[in-house]
C-alpha cells in the first residue's frame, strides 16, 4: 500500500519535496509516481509543480493524469498542492492563457509591472525569496507562527472567486492569496520543501492531516 504518492509529471521539485516527505513521515511508504493506479490508490497525494503553466498543463494532460488528479482532488483523501500544483487546479492562467484543470473556480493572474514597496522600491517580478504569511485557522497551520516565513518563486498568484476558502495571504506588495483549502485539498503557493522548519512543520501536519 503506498501512504504518500507525489505526482511526477515531468515537471516540478521531485527531488526536494521527496525527501522533505520522507524527512517528516520517515516510517511511510512514499513514491514518486507518474502512473494514475498508483496515484488513485494511495492514501495521500502530493502534487507539486514548476514551470511555465502552458507546459505543465501539456504533461498532465499528454500522461492521462488529468482526470486523477481531478478526482484526487475532488475525493476524501488528503490532497496537497504546491506552487504550480496550486495553479492548475483554477480554471485559467494568464500565462499562456491556459486552460487548466478547473478543480477550483478563479484565475490565476500575473503581477502588475512597475510595483514598488512601501519605500517606493521598485519589485521584481517572479517574486523570489522568503516572505511572511498571514494564515487561517486550519490543522495544516497548526505550530507555525503568524507571519512565520516561506520560500516563493513565482510570477503569478491565484485568484479563487470563493473567498471562504481561503487559508492564507502574503503581501507583495500588497496582498495575494497564497493558500486555499476545500475538503480534502489544501494547496500553496509557496515551497514548503524548501522553506526550513516552517515548511517542515507544514508537511508534517498534512502527514497527519485527516479532513473529516
Amino acid at each position: 500500500m503506498v501512504d504518500i504518492a507525489i505526482v511526477d509529471y515531468g515537471m516540478g521539485n521531485l527531488r526536494s519535496v521527496y525527501q522533505a516527505v520522507r524527512k517528516v513521515a520517515p516510517d511511510a511508504n512514499v513514491v514518486v509516481s507518474g502512473e494514475a493506479e498508483v496515484i488513485a490508490s494511495a492514501k495521500r497525494v502530493v502534487f507539486p509543480g514548476q514551470g511555465a503553466a502552458p507546459d505543465c498543463m501539456r504533461e498532465i494532460r499528454e500522461r492521462g493524469l488529468d482526470k486523477v488528479i481531478a478526482t484526487t482532488a475532488a475525493g476524501g483523501k488528503p490532497f496537497l498542492g504546491i506552487c504550480m500544483g496550486l495553479q492548475v487546479l483554477f480554471e485559467h492562467s494568464e500565462e499562456g492563457d491556459t486552460p487548466c484543470l478547473g478543480i477550483i473556480p478563479g484565475q490565476v493572474t500575473r503581477f502588475a509591472h512597475g510595483l514598488k514597496d512601501a519605500q517606493g522600491r521598485k519589485l521584481k517580478v517572479p517574486h523570489m525569496g522568503w516572505n511572511g504569511v498571514n494564515h487561517a485557522d486550519h490543522p495544516l497551520w497548526e505550530g507555525i507562527e503568524q507571519d512565520e516565513r516561506f520560500y516563493y518563486v513565482h510570477s503569478y498568484y491565484v485568484q479563487p472567486l470563493d473567498k471562504d476558502i481561503v487559508q492564507g495571504t502574503s503581501d507583495y506588495p500588497q496582498p495575494f492569496v497564497c493558500a486555499v483549502s476545500r475538503g480534502n485539498l489544501f494547496a500553496v503557493q509557496f515551497h514548503p520543501e524548501k522553506s526550513a522548519s516552517a515548511g517542515l512543520k507544514l508537511l508534517k501536519n498534512f502527514v497527519n492531516w485527516n479532513p473529516v
